[in-house]
């Protein structure tokens, strides 16, 4: 996973609250493949007519560009489901700002490189009466600017360390290798006894 700290696209508003991981990608696309790709799942039954067709008037179907969306509070809520964040990031998205996530869905967002970032419901509301519209989210400044107008978010520092670094938790831990050396030779000098010999 690549590591980022911009990222400039155009946005899409969902003004709705509590979309969950089921509304992102149905239960019956669970089955299909990772390697076939989750994009054309992506909000699936809200995006379509009774017939199957796409529906002109959602907003998403006349924005295949889109890299940002902008939602309302408990974002992601529900089953705890990896593949809504598939479905999104396979669809281009970057970044998702909205007031609160679903905690489940928020870490798996991270580890697959789709910031969750939180912003106010006054900022929120703001955006969305405002999309479709350009954004720049930084990372590093932790704000997302707009023509006219500048965000702030916020975003566990963990979990902000990890995007700008493209880590995984396994390369979280490896940042702290010299602390945990240092940590695991101090220990055996204290209490030999506690460490069993080598073979």
């Amino acid at each position: 996973m690549a590591g980022w700290v911009t990222h400039e696209g155009q946005a899409f508003g969902l003004p709705l609250e509590n979309v969950d991981t089921d509304q992102l990608i149905p239960a019956r696309f669970m089955s299909t493949p990772r390697s076939a790709g989750y994009a054309g799942y992506l909000l699936h039954d809200m995006r379509r007519r009774a017939d199957g067709t796409l529906d002109p008037d959602f907003g998403l179907n006349s924005l295949p560009d889109a890299s940002v969306m902008i939602a309302q509070r408990n974002f992601g809520s529900g089953s705890s489901r990896e593949a809504a964040v598939y479905a999104l990031v396979d669809a281009g998205f970057r970044v998702v700002l909205a007031p609160s996530f679903g905690h489940i869905f928020a870490s798996n967002a991270v580890g697959n490189g789709l910031l969750p970032a939180c912003i106010s419901p006054d900022a929120a509301k703001n955006l969305l009466a405002r999309t479709p519209l350009h954004l720049k989210v930084d990372l590093d400044q932790q704000r997302v600017v707009f023509d006219g107008g500048a965000i702030p978010f916020e975003i566990d520092p963990v979990w902000r360390l990890k995007l700008m670094n493209g880590w995984d938790d396994i390369d979280l831990t490896r940042a702290h290798l010299g602390d945990i050396s240092a940590h695991a030779a101090a220990w055996q000098d204290r209490m030999p006894w506690s460490v069993p010999p080598s073979l």
